[in-house]
């Protein structure tokens, strides 16, 4: 069980990386520092897409149109932070 409390800890942590890697490779492709042409950087970023999209377009329907700001990714990761947060308080005492 303390397997399994940790697993699912370095998985949020992980995918918590992966969000910012998404907004960060988003960003340099916005400006043109990455080019999609290069089949690493297109790979990269689809999988970074794929990965984040469906809980991303979730969050999207709950806020106000910003314009062009999008703070989904701020919001999956407080989120993220609160399931890690509430996992430490109430689930490790149980199993510890």
């Amino acid at each position: 069980m303390i397997a399994v409390f940790y697993l699912v800890l370095q998985i949020l942590k992980l995918y918590s990386y992966i969000v910012i890697a998404n907004v960060i490779i988003s960003w340099l492709v916005a400006f043109n520092v990455l080019n999609t042409q290069n089949r690493f950087v297109y790979s990269v970023l689809d999988l970074t897409y794929r990965l984040t999209e469906p809980f991303l377009n979730k969050i999207r329907r709950f806020l106000p149109n910003l314009g062009t700001l999008d703070i989904s990714p701020i919001i999956l990761l407080l989120l993220i932070w609160f399931i890690e947060m509430c996992m430490k308080l109430y689930i490790a005492p149980l199993i510890f």
